[in-house]
Protein backbone atom coordinates (compact mmCIF):
# COMPACT_ATOMS: atom_id res chain seq x y z
CA UNK A 1 0.00 0.00 0.00
CA UNK A 2 1.49 3.61 -0.63
CA UNK A 3 0.86 6.73 0.98
CA UNK A 4 0.42 9.97 -0.68
CA UNK A 5 0.43 13.17 0.85
CA UNK A 6 -1.44 15.74 -0.90
CA UNK A 7 -0.88 19.44 -1.75
CA UNK A 8 -3.35 20.22 1.53
CA UNK A 9 -1.13 18.31 4.08
CA UNK A 10 1.72 19.90 2.32
CA UNK A 11 0.82 23.14 2.71
CA UNK A 12 -0.68 21.96 6.40
CA UNK A 13 2.95 20.64 7.62
CA UNK A 14 4.74 24.00 6.33
CA UNK A 15 2.28 26.14 8.30
CA UNK A 16 2.66 24.28 11.25
CA UNK A 17 6.92 24.94 10.57
CA UNK A 18 6.26 28.43 10.56
CA UNK A 19 3.98 28.71 13.56
CA UNK A 20 6.83 26.80 15.43
CA UNK A 21 9.59 28.71 14.00
CA UNK A 22 7.69 32.11 15.03
CA UNK A 23 6.92 30.78 18.31
CA UNK A 24 10.44 30.01 19.02
CA UNK A 25 11.64 33.34 18.04
CA UNK A 26 8.56 34.72 20.42
CA UNK A 27 10.15 32.70 23.41
CA UNK A 28 13.51 33.94 22.22
CA UNK A 29 12.43 37.49 22.83
CA UNK A 30 11.16 37.17 25.91
CA UNK A 31 13.98 35.60 27.21
CA UNK A 32 16.53 38.42 26.21
CA UNK A 33 13.90 40.80 27.67
CA UNK A 34 14.27 39.12 30.55
CA UNK A 35 18.09 38.65 31.24
CA UNK A 36 18.13 42.18 29.88
CA UNK A 37 15.54 43.56 32.81
CA UNK A 38 17.81 41.19 35.08
CA UNK A 39 20.86 42.66 34.10
CA UNK A 40 19.63 46.14 34.56
CA UNK A 41 18.14 46.32 37.74
CA UNK A 42 21.65 44.26 39.05
CA UNK A 43 24.08 47.52 37.99
CA UNK A 44 21.47 49.56 39.11
CA UNK A 45 21.78 47.40 42.34
CA UNK A 46 25.39 47.41 42.31
CA UNK A 47 25.72 51.24 41.48
CA UNK A 48 22.71 51.72 44.45
CA UNK A 49 25.07 50.42 47.00
CA UNK A 50 28.20 52.12 45.97
CA UNK A 51 26.19 55.20 46.43
CA UNK A 52 25.03 53.88 49.86
CA UNK A 53 28.28 52.79 50.95
CA UNK A 54 29.74 56.05 50.28
CA UNK A 55 26.93 57.83 52.13
CA UNK A 56 26.72 56.20 54.81
CA UNK A 57 30.84 57.25 55.25
CA UNK A 58 30.22 60.19 55.16
CA UNK A 59 27.33 60.73 57.34
CA UNK A 60 29.40 58.48 59.92
CA UNK A 61 32.44 60.92 59.21
CA UNK A 62 30.69 64.17 59.71
CA UNK A 63 28.68 62.76 62.59
CA UNK A 64 31.90 61.76 64.52
CA UNK A 65 33.96 64.83 63.09
CA UNK A 66 31.44 68.45 63.05
CA UNK A 67 30.98 67.15 67.35
CA UNK A 68 34.69 69.10 68.20
CA UNK A 69 32.95 72.32 67.37
CA UNK A 70 30.69 72.47 69.80
CA UNK A 71 34.08 72.34 72.30
CA UNK A 72 36.38 74.02 70.22
CA UNK A 73 36.35 77.48 68.48
CA UNK A 74 36.44 76.48 64.93
CA UNK A 75 38.50 79.26 64.25
CA UNK A 76 41.09 78.52 66.33
CA UNK A 77 40.49 74.93 64.94
CA UNK A 78 41.76 75.74 61.29
CA UNK A 79 43.81 78.58 61.95
CA UNK A 80 45.52 77.61 65.34
CA UNK A 81 49.26 76.99 64.77
CA UNK A 82 49.83 74.44 68.08
CA UNK A 83 48.35 70.90 67.88
CA UNK A 84 48.91 69.44 71.66
CA UNK A 85 45.90 67.08 71.73
CA UNK A 86 47.22 65.77 75.12
CA UNK A 87 48.07 68.66 77.22
CA UNK A 88 46.18 70.21 79.93
CA UNK A 89 44.01 72.39 78.39
CA UNK A 90 44.51 70.72 75.10
CA UNK A 91 44.94 72.66 71.80
CA UNK A 92 43.56 71.42 68.71
CA UNK A 93 45.14 73.98 65.74
CA UNK A 94 45.39 71.69 62.42
CA UNK A 95 47.30 74.92 60.59
CA UNK A 96 50.48 73.30 60.53
CA UNK A 97 49.14 69.60 60.03
CA UNK A 98 47.35 71.70 56.83
CA UNK A 99 50.42 73.23 56.02
CA UNK A 100 52.42 70.20 56.07
CA UNK A 101 49.80 68.19 53.46
CA UNK A 102 49.74 71.31 51.25
CA UNK A 103 53.56 71.55 51.05
CA UNK A 104 54.43 67.77 50.47
CA UNK A 105 52.22 67.90 47.98
CA UNK A 106 53.27 70.53 45.87
CA UNK A 107 56.46 69.96 45.91
CA UNK A 108 56.20 65.60 44.99
CA UNK A 109 53.91 67.32 42.14
CA UNK A 110 56.49 69.27 40.82
CA UNK A 111 58.65 66.14 40.61
CA UNK A 112 56.24 63.74 39.37
CA UNK A 113 54.25 65.87 36.76
CA UNK A 114 57.30 66.39 34.43
CA UNK A 115 58.12 62.66 34.92
CA UNK A 116 54.98 60.93 35.07
CA UNK A 117 53.85 63.44 31.96
CA UNK A 118 57.82 62.73 30.06
CA UNK A 119 57.49 59.03 30.57
CA UNK A 120 54.06 59.05 28.91
CA UNK A 121 55.20 61.14 25.72
CA UNK A 122 58.35 58.46 25.68
CA UNK A 123 56.10 55.53 25.44
CA UNK A 124 53.50 56.76 23.13
CA UNK A 125 55.53 58.23 20.18
CA UNK A 126 59.56 57.95 21.21
CA UNK A 127 59.58 54.36 21.98
CA UNK A 128 60.28 51.63 20.28
CA UNK A 129 57.93 48.66 20.56
CA UNK A 130 60.48 46.72 22.39
CA UNK A 131 61.32 49.31 24.95
CA UNK A 132 57.91 50.18 25.53
CA UNK A 133 56.50 47.05 26.66
CA UNK A 134 59.69 46.69 29.11
CA UNK A 135 59.26 50.54 29.94
CA UNK A 136 55.40 50.15 30.79
CA UNK A 137 55.81 46.60 32.37
CA UNK A 138 58.53 48.61 34.79
CA UNK A 139 55.82 51.13 35.36
CA UNK A 140 53.18 48.94 35.87
CA UNK A 141 54.81 47.02 38.20
CA UNK A 142 56.39 50.21 40.57
CA UNK A 143 52.18 51.08 41.02
CA UNK A 144 52.06 47.52 42.87
CA UNK A 145 54.67 48.47 44.90
CA UNK A 146 52.62 48.64 48.57
CA UNK A 147 53.37 52.25 50.64
CA UNK A 148 55.00 50.86 53.23
CA UNK A 149 57.79 49.27 51.33
CA UNK A 150 57.89 52.82 49.55
CA UNK A 151 58.37 54.28 53.62
CA UNK A 152 60.78 51.90 54.22
CA UNK A 153 62.76 53.14 51.07
CA UNK A 154 62.54 56.49 51.84
CA UNK A 155 63.34 55.66 55.80
CA UNK A 156 66.37 53.26 55.32
CA UNK A 157 67.81 54.61 51.94
CA UNK A 158 66.61 57.88 50.95
CA UNK A 159 66.50 60.08 53.75
CA UNK A 160 70.12 58.95 55.41
CA UNK A 161 71.45 59.48 52.21
CA UNK A 162 70.12 62.99 51.80
CA UNK A 163 70.98 63.99 55.79
CA UNK A 164 74.91 62.53 54.53
CA UNK A 165 74.88 64.68 50.95
CA UNK A 166 73.38 67.78 52.36
CA UNK A 167 74.39 67.91 55.66
CA UNK A 168 71.24 68.65 57.66
CA UNK A 169 69.86 67.54 61.09
CA UNK A 170 67.63 65.18 59.47
CA UNK A 171 66.69 62.96 56.70
CA UNK A 172 62.95 62.92 57.54
CA UNK A 173 61.85 65.91 56.08
CA UNK A 174 59.30 67.37 52.87
CA UNK A 175 62.18 66.58 50.35
CA UNK A 176 62.77 62.87 51.51
CA UNK A 177 58.79 62.31 51.84
CA UNK A 178 57.85 64.11 48.93
CA UNK A 179 60.18 62.20 46.37
CA UNK A 180 58.86 58.85 47.92
CA UNK A 181 55.53 60.18 47.07
CA UNK A 182 56.42 61.24 43.73
CA UNK A 183 57.08 57.76 43.35
CA UNK A 184 53.56 56.49 43.97
CA UNK A 185 52.17 59.03 41.78
CA UNK A 186 54.12 59.02 38.74
CA UNK A 187 52.46 55.51 37.86
CA UNK A 188 48.65 57.00 38.09
CA UNK A 189 50.09 60.57 35.98
CA UNK A 190 51.67 57.89 33.54
CA UNK A 191 48.84 55.86 33.03
CA UNK A 192 45.95 58.15 32.45
CA UNK A 193 48.24 60.92 30.36
CA UNK A 194 49.14 57.90 27.89
CA UNK A 195 45.46 56.70 27.41
CA UNK A 196 44.61 60.47 26.72
CA UNK A 197 47.80 60.53 24.10
CA UNK A 198 46.70 57.55 22.51
CA UNK A 199 42.71 58.71 22.16
CA UNK A 200 44.50 61.71 19.53
CA UNK A 201 43.43 60.92 16.40
CA UNK A 202 46.47 59.73 14.01
CA UNK A 203 44.88 61.50 10.95
CA UNK A 204 46.02 64.36 12.73
CA UNK A 205 49.41 63.44 13.51
CA UNK A 206 49.76 61.92 10.09
CA UNK A 207 48.35 65.59 8.86
CA UNK A 208 51.17 67.00 10.78
CA UNK A 209 53.79 64.76 9.39
CA UNK A 210 52.66 65.07 5.75
CA UNK A 211 52.82 69.35 5.75
CA UNK A 212 56.92 68.93 6.87
CA UNK A 213 56.37 69.36 11.18
CA UNK A 214 58.99 67.85 12.78
CA UNK A 215 58.18 65.16 15.60
CA UNK A 216 58.49 67.68 18.39
CA UNK A 217 56.41 70.14 16.17
CA UNK A 218 53.76 67.85 16.16
CA UNK A 219 54.02 66.27 19.95
CA UNK A 220 54.27 69.98 20.99
CA UNK A 221 50.87 71.55 18.87
CA UNK A 222 48.92 68.73 17.77
CA UNK A 223 49.44 65.57 20.04
CA UNK A 224 49.41 67.48 23.60
CA UNK A 225 47.08 69.87 23.11
CA UNK A 226 44.78 67.18 21.77
CA UNK A 227 45.40 65.03 24.88
CA UNK A 228 45.09 68.10 27.20
CA UNK A 229 41.96 67.39 29.27
CA UNK A 230 43.10 63.60 29.88
CA UNK A 231 46.91 64.99 31.10
CA UNK A 232 45.00 67.47 32.93
CA UNK A 233 42.65 64.68 34.47
CA UNK A 234 45.81 62.76 35.57
CA UNK A 235 47.84 65.54 37.42
CA UNK A 236 44.96 66.00 39.52
CA UNK A 237 44.22 62.35 40.45
CA UNK A 238 47.91 62.18 41.20
CA UNK A 239 48.23 65.11 43.16
CA UNK A 240 45.10 63.90 44.84
CA UNK A 241 46.63 60.34 45.33
CA UNK A 242 49.63 62.15 47.31
CA UNK A 243 47.63 64.46 49.46
CA UNK A 244 45.83 61.38 50.61
CA UNK A 245 48.58 58.84 51.09
CA UNK A 246 49.09 57.80 54.94
CA UNK A 247 51.80 55.19 55.43
CA UNK A 248 54.82 57.60 53.67
CA UNK A 249 54.12 60.56 55.21
CA UNK A 250 54.13 58.50 58.64
CA UNK A 251 57.64 57.27 58.14
CA UNK A 252 59.10 59.69 56.07
CA UNK A 253 57.63 63.29 56.65
CA UNK A 254 59.60 63.41 60.48
CA UNK A 255 56.30 63.95 62.30
CA UNK A 256 56.81 67.63 63.57
CA UNK A 257 53.51 69.23 64.07
CA UNK A 258 55.19 72.69 62.90
CA UNK A 259 54.65 75.23 60.41
CA UNK A 260 57.83 74.58 57.60
CA UNK A 261 60.22 77.41 57.19
CA UNK A 262 62.57 75.22 54.76
CA UNK A 263 61.66 72.33 52.58
CA UNK A 264 64.28 70.44 54.63
CA UNK A 265 61.96 70.74 57.88
CA UNK A 266 60.14 67.76 59.23
CA UNK A 267 56.13 67.88 59.29
CA UNK A 268 53.55 66.14 59.96
CA UNK A 269 50.55 65.75 57.21
CA UNK A 270 46.78 65.05 58.13
CA UNK A 271 47.19 61.50 56.97
CA UNK A 272 50.03 60.84 59.37
CA UNK A 273 47.87 62.59 62.41
CA UNK A 274 45.36 60.39 61.72
CA UNK A 275 47.15 57.34 61.81
CA UNK A 276 49.36 57.94 64.76
CA UNK A 277 47.24 59.05 67.09
CA UNK A 278 43.36 57.42 66.26
CA UNK A 279 44.84 54.42 68.68
CA UNK A 280 45.34 56.54 71.74
CA UNK A 281 42.75 58.93 71.14
CA UNK A 282 40.14 57.86 74.06
CA UNK A 283 36.41 56.95 72.34
CA UNK A 284 34.49 59.72 72.49
CA UNK A 285 36.55 62.37 73.54
CA UNK A 286 37.67 65.61 72.15
CA UNK A 287 41.13 64.17 70.50
CA UNK A 288 38.87 61.35 69.12
CA UNK A 289 35.78 64.19 67.46
CA UNK A 290 39.27 66.52 66.27
CA UNK A 291 40.72 63.49 64.52
CA UNK A 292 37.74 62.89 62.50
CA UNK A 293 37.58 66.32 62.16
CA UNK A 294 40.94 66.28 60.49
CA UNK A 295 39.56 63.44 58.20
CA UNK A 296 36.50 66.00 57.01
CA UNK A 297 39.39 68.46 55.93
CA UNK A 298 41.16 66.05 53.89
CA UNK A 299 38.17 64.42 52.45
CA UNK A 300 37.18 67.88 51.29
CA UNK A 301 40.25 68.91 49.84
CA UNK A 302 40.41 65.44 47.98
CA UNK A 303 37.39 65.89 46.93
CA UNK A 304 37.81 69.94 45.75
CA UNK A 305 40.81 67.74 43.54
CA UNK A 306 38.03 65.31 41.55
CA UNK A 307 36.34 68.00 40.81
CA UNK A 308 39.08 70.13 39.62
CA UNK A 309 40.03 67.28 37.44
CA UNK A 310 36.51 66.38 36.27
CA UNK A 311 35.70 70.50 35.36
CA UNK A 312 39.20 70.30 33.60
CA UNK A 313 38.30 67.27 31.51
CA UNK A 314 34.47 68.38 30.62
CA UNK A 315 36.15 72.17 29.49
CA UNK A 316 38.73 70.85 27.51
CA UNK A 317 36.76 68.16 25.84
CA UNK A 318 34.13 70.90 24.48
CA UNK A 319 37.02 72.88 23.92
CA UNK A 320 38.23 70.11 21.15
CA UNK A 321 34.77 69.20 19.90
CA UNK A 322 34.17 72.99 18.83
CA UNK A 323 37.73 73.30 17.37
CA UNK A 324 36.83 70.23 15.34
Amino acid sequence: MTLTMGEGDVQMSTLSAGGNHASESTTRGVELKVQEGISKYFFLAAASTSLLVMALIMIFLFREGLAIFGKVNAVSFFFGKAWYPTYDPPEFGILALIVGSVSVTLFSSLVAIPLGVGTALYLSVLAGPTVREYVKAAVELLASLPSVVLGFLGMVVIAPTMQELLDIPTGLNIVSASIVLAIMAIPTITSISEDALYAVPRDNLEASYALGATRWETMSRILVPGALSGIGTAVILGMSRAMGETMVVLMVAGGAAQIPSSLFDSVRPMPASIAAEMGEAPFGGEHYHALFAIGIVLFLMTLVFNLVATYISTRFQQKGASTL
